[in-house]
């Protein structure tokens, strides 16, 4: 379809009134999947970067807490990417990070998670399928028929039937063989198939113990697009998109004007994993973003730290040769408020070991270390329970937790956060903590009380160094 005929189809984001009620009209498709690896990555980037050549201003969406799949979204539409999970924002969470990340796009492409009703402890919470009620999103079913032919209806119709609600309008089939393959297929199928997507290495990406290669380590990821635009019925896949039902629409959230602390944040090859709503928070709380990579540049002069997850285990000997790790420690020390997840975690602590031992920056009473099998993977949920000023009195944490680590630590360790659900570091502690710093297995998602509290803590900080 010509880039000219493209509006045509799906009208821009606006906002219309139905009933009385002020509503955004936006066109937005989900694709969901039966299984993790039948194809809705390789779909859903293939359906991103297609629109994205014919001329449209594409916002993509992650369901669940996954931080790689987004950097890929991001690099094809040239948008940040967001995260929907029901259990970490709650459905009007998913209902306001949807709607205002939607300002300025034509149209929303949403990537499921895992199989499509698959959620929390085998309960539809945090699924596909519940995303897809909340956003009420017309649907694509990935459907891998590789050795299957007439089954291929029967899981159609098993999935169509099994929650109605869940809206699926029309599917795609990976892996088809051969045009005899295809014709097989077509005899049973009663749903609307909007691809037949051959078995083709183009879309192929590497992985790791933590899942795919991120985004800026493949050159090339033009080959989704491509199948996509030569297997699969753009127009229609368009039209559906455009039949979704207005939504309500959601006001911004507040901005607070408490200061201007500069808040640096690690990123870089070593440390990579972020929600863009967590930085957005921060933002919106009074903070200036400054980006630096511990693996080359020394500590910015900031007002306080923010170290995310990532591979640092990958990155160790540069990290240990690296100046940064001594001028975050003296930071610390100094009072520095800092807060890491995860990879952050590892690099706060003395050192990590895997195949060799690498000095870290030393400011958590622990020693970290690699494992072959994972330690912790699922949804976490708890409290704060004490540690640094800037945390929350009351109220909690929600987010998840993905390691190949552990760590030990030294008698006198303190923690931070009572879990309810997850491992943490040792006892279902997490949040080890020292002087103003806290390191956290736990992937949170931030709440704009713990946002506030760590931008005012920058900000007496500040002051303090005034």
């Amino acid at each position: 379809m010509p880039v000219a005929d493209v509006y045509s189809v799906v009208s821009r984001i606006d906002e219309i009134r139905v009933n009385g009620v002020d509503k955004t009209r936006i066109p937005r498709i989900l694709i969901a999947g039966t299984h993790s690896g039948c194809g809705k990555t390789t779909v859903s980037r293939g359906i991103m970067q297609a629109l994205v050549n014919l001329g449209y201003t594409v916002q993509p969406f992650k369901v669940g807490p996954d931080f790689i799949d987004p950097t890929y979204h991001t690099a094809l539409c040239g948008r940040p990417s967001r995260n929907l999970d029901p259990f970490m924002m709650g459905e009007d969470g998913v209902m306001r990070t949807f709607g205002q990340a939607c300002s300025g796009a034509d149209i929303a492409v949403i990537e499921g998670v895992m199989g499509m009703f698959d959620g929390l402890d085998g309960t539809d919470c945090a699924s596909t399928a519940h995303v897809a009620k909340i956003l009420r999103a017309p649907v694509l079913l990935v459907v891998d028929v590789k050795g299957m032919s007439r089954s291929a209806a029967a899981v159609v119709k098993g999935f169509s039937e099994y929650d109605p609600a869940a809206g699926i309008s029309a599917i795609i089939l990976n892996r088809v063989g051969s045009p005899r393959h295809r014709e097989m297929i077509e005899r049973s199928m009663t749903k609307q198939v909007l691809g037949y997507i051959p078995r083709d290495d183009r879309a192929a990406l590497e992985s790791r113990h933590l899942g795919l290669k991120m985004a800026f380590e493949i050159p090339d990821q033009t080959g989704a697009g491509d199948l996509v635009r030569e297997s699969c019925n753009l127009d229609e896949i368009e039209r559906l998109a455009a039949s979704a039902v207005p939504l309500p629409v959601v006001p911004p959230d507040p901005v607070s004007c408490t200061g201007n602390a500069r808040i640096g944040v690690a990123r870089d090859e070593a440390f990579c994993f972020y929600y863009q709503d967590n930085l957005d928070l921060l933002i919106s709380s009074g903070a200036e973003i400054v980006f630096f990579s511990p693996i080359r540049d020394r500590m910015p002069d900031v007002d306080a730290l923010y170290l995310g997850g990532g591979y640092p285990e990958l990155h160790a000997a540069g990290l240990s040769a690296s100046p940064c790790r001594h001028d975050i420690r003296k930071g610390a020390e100094d009072g520095l408020p800092v807060y890491a997840e995860c990879g952050g975690l590892l690099y706060l602590c003395d050192e990590v070991s895997g195949e060799e031992t690498f000095k870290m920056a030393g400011v958590l009473p622990a020693s970290a270390f690699m494992t072959e099998k994972i330690q912790a993977l699922g949804y976490s949920d708890g409290t704060w329970t004490g540690g640094p000023s800037y945390l929350p009195a009351k109220g909690g944490l929600k987010g998840h937790e993905f390691h190949y680590s552990r760590l030990e630590c030294r008698p006198d360790a303190r923690f931070a956060v009572r879990l309810s659900r997850g491992r943490g570091i040792r006892d279902g502690n997490d949040g080890l903590f020292e002087h103003s710093t806290v390191g956290s297995y736990t992937h949170a998602y931030f709440s704009r009380q713990f946002a506030r509290s760590f931008v005012d803590a920058a900000l007496q900080y500040h002051k303090k160094l005034k």
